[in-house]
Formats: structure tokens, sequence, C-alpha cells
């Protein structure tokens, strides 16, 4: 059985009209399956509903898809992201496009309930959110659960780094990430490869995807490179820059970072949110903490550059990083089966907005069409510990700790700890103390930068 086909064109060329894909691949470009999109755009196809985790950075051929106007419906964990503004968010604005949000645990759980013969399930994700709104809700031993509907697709499209002629697939590094389940979930499973070799050149116990599961696979024509893969994200500041408040500079993000990494006990399991919390693990060197990623990796380090990038292995933010010893790698249904399964110590999310009911809200703001939902509502739905790293107020001088939330929410009473560039809080009784403040400012001075009712200490400490 030979399944290997001559070029990407052939191998996509009776996806027809209308049909159902998903494309795997993580963060805005790795090991995206860029040679079967690029022939599908080509092709010209229409009305797809496309199944992903997001369309990827500016250029990405996801996005071009969109702009063709090749696509009528999207089912994604990201259907905006901060900075970047994309033809989807237009359509579905305009209602020239469908659209679901799911959060990216489901996402994966979804589909590999659909190739494992499961209609549906329950979940502790997304109760109380606008995630659950219209789904059948139901309690299990005291806690709220609703219930998910499986995923069927048409046709799925993987990047793997080795395929065999039988359809076995190996994967390299953090790349495993949605392969796994969205080829369970296809009619059709479509690979492309970095190298194509003999049946049983691929030792039996590195096969990552059993070929059963794998229609096709083609040698692909395209591969993009770590600069592009970082062409078109949204600027940031350095770790260094602060923002100023009444003239005086608060915590840069990396002491903010260093502030939140000195609260994680030694020996504990830990998962770093995108954006401001990923910088904490450039201050746990010499550290007891196992970092884990949604995309699949457990035991990495801090971020590194230049020399010494390897291109599959990055952290949830995309951003490449160093292993530790006994690092592993896993796909997306193991790494949220780890995130939902209570094995997570803790877990650090930056945030929109926190309410003094611990209340948090981080994927959506009113300016953005959809949002960015990724794993966040997986990881608060399992996580022993909770904490907040994010700036006082917002890039509009509005303020980010509030008595009630008006953002949508991610999670309900869920935030434990919060650690801003001017304050460390801590939730305990239902309400948030004052623990700490950053150095040159007054209690008085951070209270009225802060909306939400707050217990004050007799003795509050300064950050350091």
């Amino acid at each position: 059985m030979d399944k290997v086909v001559g070029s990407p064109q052939e191998a996509i060329a009776d996806i027809p009209d209308g049909a159902t894909v998903t494309v795997a691949g993580f963060g805005l470009g790795h090991r995206f399956p860029t040679s079967l999109l690029e022939a599908l755009r080509d092709k010209g196809t229409t009305r797809l509903c496309l199944v992903c985790n997001s369309l990827g950075g500016k250029n990405d051929v996801r996005q071009q898809l969109v702009e063709r106007r090749q696509v009528r419906k999207l089912m994604v964990a990201f259907s905006a992201r901060p900075g970047i503004r994309s033809a989807a968010e237009d359509q579905i604005a305009a209602g020239e496009m469908e659209f679901e949000m799911v959060p990216q645990g489901m996402l994966v759980e979804r589909c590999r309930a659909g190739g494992a013969g499961i209609p549906a399930f329950y979940s502790p994700v997304g109760v109380g959110t606008d995630v659950a709104a219209g789904k059948e809700a139901r309690e299990f031993d005291g806690k709220q659960y609703v219930l998910e509907q499986a995923i069927h697709v048409d046709y799925a499209l993987l990047r793997a780094w080795r395929g065999d002629r039988a359809g076995n697939l190996q994967f390299r590094g953090g790349s495993q990430n949605f392969n796994p389940s969205f080829a369970k979930a296809a009619r059709v499973a479509i690979a492309e490869v970095d190298e194509i070799v003999e049946v049983g050149a691929i030792p039996p116990e590195a096969i990552d995807l059993p070929g059963i599961f794998v229609s096709r696979v083609v040698k692909a024509t395209r591969t993009v490179s770590v600069d592009e893969l970082w062409a078109g994200r949204p600027t940031r500041r350095t770790e260094e820059t602060a923002r100023t408040y009444f003239g005086k500079p608060g915590l840069t993000r990396s002491e903010m970072a260093r502030c939140a990494a000195r609260l994680l006990a030694e020996g504990s399991v830990v998962n770093l949110g995108m954006g401001l919390p990923t910088l904490v693990s450039n201050h746990l060197t010499d550290r007891d903490v196992l970092l884990h990623a949604e995309n699949g990796i457990l035991g990495y380090g801090p971020i590194v550059d230049g020399d010494d990038i390897d291109p599959d292995v990055y952290n949830a933010g995309s951003e490449f990083v160093s292993l530790q010893s006994g690092a592993s790698f896993f796909d997306s249904v193991t790494s949220f089966e780890i995130a939902r399964g209570g094995l997570l110590d803790a877990v650090i999310l930056g945030a929109y907005q926190v309410d003094q009911e611990g209340n948090l809200a981080n994927w959506s703001t009113p300016e953005m069409v959809g949002g960015g939902i990724g794993g966040a509502m997986d990881l608060v739905a399992g996580a022993k510990a909770l904490i907040v790293l994010m700036e006082h107020r917002d890039s509009k001088d509005r303020a980010k700790l509030v008595r009630q939330c008006d953002y949508p929410l991610t999670g309900l009473r869920c935030v434990d700890i919060v650690v801003t560039d001017l304050a460390l809080l801590r939730r305990t009784d239902d309400l948030f103390a004052l623990e700490a403040i950053a150095p040159g400012f007054t209690i008085d001075e951070v209270l009225q930068l802060t909306d939400m009712e707050v217990r004050t200490p007799e003795h509050v400490q300064i950050m350091a």
C-alpha cells in the first residue's frame, strides 16, 4: 500500500467546494502544512469551513484564503490577536462569515472524540462563560459541566517531519500539537513531510501517528524559515521597559516576571501563558520548577535566540526556548489532559481584567471581533493555583483591577494571586489583600489606580 502522491496539488485535488478542513500547526506559523495550503489556495476551492488553532500571522496562507473569500466558516481558538487586524474580523463583523470560538483543549478533544466514535462528552471548560451559552449543562459530584459535541471533518491537512509509504508519521520536537487529533477526526488525512522514507525506516516505537489514520503523504515543497515565523508579529516592549504612573516608573516587565517566579514552589509543575508570563521562564534557572506548554512540551527552559534556536522547540507563545534535562514531547490532547487533570500546580496568565470576585477576563475586548481564547479556559479549569501577571492599567489608562469584569469571562472565581507593575495582591476569604507594592509608590497611590475593593493589612511589603 503506497500512500505517497507526487505533489501537493495532486494531494488536495479532490477537496471540493464546501468541504470542512482541519489545519494542524501551532501559533503564528510553526510547522503548518504550508505546501498543501498554497495548493488549496491556488486551486480556488470556496465555501470552506476551516477548523484550526488560528489564522496565523500577517501574510499567512490561511489569512490569504480568507482574503480571497474562500472561507465561509471558522472554528478556531483565535479569531483575532492584539495588534493584528485581519480580513476575518472584517468579514465576521459584516456578517459575511460564520465563526465559532472553541477553547484550544476542547478543539483537540472534540476532534479526538469524533475520531473515537464518541458523539459528545461533558467538560468543565468554559462553565459560566460565553462559550457555554446554549449548551446543555449538568452537575457531577457538585461541579458544573457543559456538553460538547464531537467534531467530524472531511479533510485534515497535517505537517510531519518524516513519513513512510504506508502513511506512518514521525514528528520532531514539540510539533505534534494538533496533528493526531485532527487526523483522527477526518475522513481523509493528508500529510506533507520534510522527508519520505521507505516502510521500516521509522522504528515502530518512533511512529507518532500510525498510517491507518493517514490517507496520503506528500513531500513538502515549501518550508517556512525562522525569519518568516517572526515576520508580521506585533511589536512588544522590551523586558527592561517600564510604564510610568504619577511620573514614576513601575516595575519593568522583567522585574514583574521575576516577582511571579518567586511565588512558585520548588518541585512544582507550571504552565506559562502567552505574552508577559512567558518571561517567567527566564527567571527559573537552577530552580526545581517543571514548565509545561500547550503545544506539547514538558520541561523547557529560558527563551533563546540566534544559533540556540531549534525551530521545533517553542513555547505556547511561539517563542523559541531551551530544553531541560528530562524534557518530553507529546501531542496537544496529552498536554490538555495534564492541564484539565489537575496536574498543574500553578498557571500564570495575562489578563485584560480581574475583578474583586476573582473572575478572569483575558480573551477579548470590545475592540476585537471574537478574540483569542487559546488554552486559557482549559488551564483555568484544572489549575491548582492561578496567578495573573499583567500591568496595573491598560494602554488607554483604564483600570484592569475592577469591581466587576465587563469583558467576556475566561473563568469564574478562579484568580488566586495578581502581580502587576505596581502591586502584588492575594485573594483570601473572597477579597484581594494588598501584600506588596512597587518601590517608590505609596499605598494610596496604588489604590487610586485600582478600581476594586482591596483589603490593606497593617504591614505592606515592597516588591523586589
